[in-house]
């Protein structure tokens, strides 16, 4: 069943892509920022649609990544542990966000270690699932945990299209999630096959097409307009797909869940 949620986003203001800090992205291939608008304001729309309340950070003009809200920090019971980016050009980005949660009265850490907030931090029910192998340290993972009381479980990717856990997993619900089995290690693919064993796998077709990038409020599942045969899928288990082309943002190394920050308070 779909419960109400809580987004933080941030408008496209200023995206470009002027830097390479992963394989999706080519400072020579030009970003139309009107038409990147657009996607973000339909992704919104969709939020909104179904009952979702959205907030919004205001852009910077010097930090082009800022729109990928989700990257910044991680939100478990009304703590926020902010993030320390492996990329020298993204970290000014925690600031603005950090200010945002403190205005509005929330216990803020900034993370010790390289930690890229809900990038690599996936809160899912009892436990968060945590990515290292790219980006986010593995003492991340236990400053998470000390900081959150919730138990971390580590998960490492292998492919460098799979940089962030969110670009591999989504959750579905507190019991369930949607993965690409081969961009893990073996053996965190047989931790996720023993906590999961219902999950819904995906192609590798359908996670070059960020289908993995996606959102779930319990029923609708928010994912790339690319990823069909995945949709397929998630309506045969009982989900509603709600399909939303970002696919400017794909020239990033971004999709919807990169855009979307998840309050939970």
């Amino acid at each position: 069943m779909p419960s109400p949620r809580r987004y933080l986003v941030c408008e496209p203001r200023y995206f470009a892509v002027r830097y390479a800090i992963n394989p999706w992205m080519r400072p020579d291939r030009p970003v139309d920022v009107l038409r990147a608008l657009d996607q973000w304001q339909a992704l919104v729309d969709a939020y909104r649609d179904r009952g979702h309340t959205v907030e919004r950070v205001a852009p910077l003009p010097a930090l082009p990544d800022m729109v990928f809200a989700a990257n910044a920090a991680a939100v478990v019971g009304g703590r926020v542990l902010g993030s320390l980016f492996r990329a020298p050009e993204r970290r000014p980005e925690s600031l603005p966000y950090a200010a945002w949660f403190k205005a509005r009265g929330y216990d803020v850490r900034p993370a010790e270690s390289v930690c890229e907030g809900e990038g690599d931090l996936v809160p899912a029910g009892r436990w968060i699932l945590a990515g290292t192998g790219f980006r986010t340290a593995p003492e991340a993972h236990r400053e998470a945990q000390e900081f959150f009381g919730v138990p971390v479980i580590g998960l490492t990717l292998v492919d460098p299209y799979f940089y962030h856990l969110d670009t591999a997993l989504f959750v579905l619900d507190d019991e369930n999630v949607c993965y690409y089995p081969e961009a893990f290690t073996p053996g965190s693919r047989e931790v996720l096959a023993r906590l999961y064993p219902d999950a819904v796998t995906a192609t590798r077709a359908d996670a070059l097409a960020f289908g993995l990038n996606s959102v779930c409020d319990g029923r609708h599942v928010f994912l790339a307009a690319g990823a069909r045969a995945l949709a397929g899928r998630l309506a045969e288990r009982g989900y509603v797909p709600v399909p939303v082309d970002l696919s400017e943002f794909h020239k990033a190394g971004g999709g919807i869940k990169c855009c979307t920050q998840e309050i939970r308070s």
